[in-house]
């Protein structure tokens, strides 16, 4: 009986809370207030975790039409940007950065998306001059040493330094598409720097499947530890493999994984 009674209690306590708690009302014309005064001071949004997002309006602003590519920092200032946009901007021009659509510049991480709808009416991007395509120094990716591919416009030494190191783990390039696999070359910094680059194929190592360890292809990054092993033991238990399409039967490689390996592969 005591255990019903304490059930009962345990179920009638929100019910009763609920009837007999008085709820405060809502203002609804102080909170109407106190919105218009944030929208005033230039506060519109707050993020999940109850930040407040200040977009304040620079009301000194004039929009005019302008082509983003080398515009005067004045310009941009004069357009509204803050000097931390701008830099932002000047940053990846010094890069070799180039704005061949409004998309281009949609992508600045600097820029809010409220900047961009701003200004999208008024960006009107000049035809890149052919011209200057033609004077763009073009290397084979697969011989370039780091001092020449530092010379290319957007590509700086660190970016150098990681495409060798991934060339030297890969064996070589066989597309130029590649370079997207390579950490801070997105599809707009791979659309800006991809002119200055020629692959020769046949200056890809390729692995001999039939002679290769598991030590031979820890580095290869096409493949993990667990993949790279079960090719490897695969050909231990059932002996040396007679075609590439025999790596079908490696469970563990799916057919991404051998569409990406298959220009590095020899059977012999």
């Amino acid at each position: 009986m005591i255990l019903v009674f304490i059930i009962i209690v345990v179920l009638a306590a929100p019910l009763l809370y609920e009837r007999y708690h008085n709820k405060p009302k809502v203002n609804f014309a102080k909170l109407n207030k106190a919105l218009a005064q944030l929208k005033a001071a230039g506060i519109t949004e707050m993020t999940d975790d109850e930040t407040i997002v200040h977009n304040p309006v620079n009301k000194t602003a004039k929009l005019f039409s302008f082509d983003p590519n080398q515009l005067p920092v004045a310009q941009w200032q004069a357009l509204g940007l803050s000097t931390r946009q701008i830099k932002g901007i000047k940053n990846y021009e010094a890069k070799g950065g180039k704005f061949y659509t409004k998309a281009d510049v949609k992508k600045m991480y600097t820029l809010t998306p409220r900047d961009y709808a701003r200004l999208e009416p008024y960006i009107h991007i000049s035809s890149i001059d052919s011209r200057e395509t033609d004077r763009i120094a073009i290397v084979e990716l697969n011989t370039a040493d780091s001092a020449l591919l530092t010379s290319l416009r957007g590509i700086g030494p660190g970016f150098a330094r990681r495409i060798v190191q991934y060339r030297t783990r890969l064996g070589g390039f066989h597309s130029k598409q590649q370079l997207k696999e390579i950490f801070g070359i997105d599809d707009m910094h791979y659309r800006d720097v991809q002119a200055q680059f020629t692959v020769n194929a046949h200056k890809v190592k390729k692995l001999n499947i039939n002679v290769v360890e598991l030590e031979d292809l820890k580095s290869f990054p096409y493949l993990s530890y667990k993949q790279a092993n079960a090719v490897v033991q695969y050909r231990k238990q059932h002996g040396d493999y007679e075609s590439f399409d025999e790596l079908r039967n490696v469970a563990i490689l799916d057919e991404l994984v051998l569409r990406k390996i298959k220009p590095y592969i020899i059977i012999k």
